[in-house]
């Protein structure tokens, strides 16, 4: 898919599938609340509101209120890619969130998925 496709994805028709996932491993949807604000820091007001306005990844990362500066650590491969080498910066915030919704479907501890 070419990236400026996913750019203008809503985040809102992603987003059920990040749910999915974590349940799919007995994950819930407050751990994927958790790891969204975690990541950018919306609030949970703030998310419900990009829910329901549908907005795109793209506004999604970039009107983001506090990207955690601890996602640096985030490392490995994602979609056959090293998420620490995507050159792209907003492709690589996208497969960060990628990387951490698939370490919580995994069963890594919120602690580790979280770097703290």
């Amino acid at each position: 898919m070419p990236t400026h496709r996913i750019y203008s994805m809503s985040f809102a028709d992603v987003y059920p599938h990040y749910i999915a996932k974590a349940e799919r491993k007995n994950r819930t949807k407050k751990e994927v609340h958790t790891i969204i604000t975690w990541l950018t820091g919306y609030s949970e007001k703030q998310l419900k509101k990009i829910l329901d306005d549908k907005i795109n990844f793209e506004e999604f990362f970039n009107n983001a209120p506090k990207l955690n500066p601890n996602r640096r650590q985030i490392t490995g491969v994602i979609c056959g890619v090293r998420v620490e080498d995507i050159e792209d910066p907003l492709m690589q915030e996208i497969r960060y969130l990628d990387k951490l919704i698939d370490e919580l479907a995994k069963g890594k501890p919120m602690e580790k998925i979280l770097r703290s």
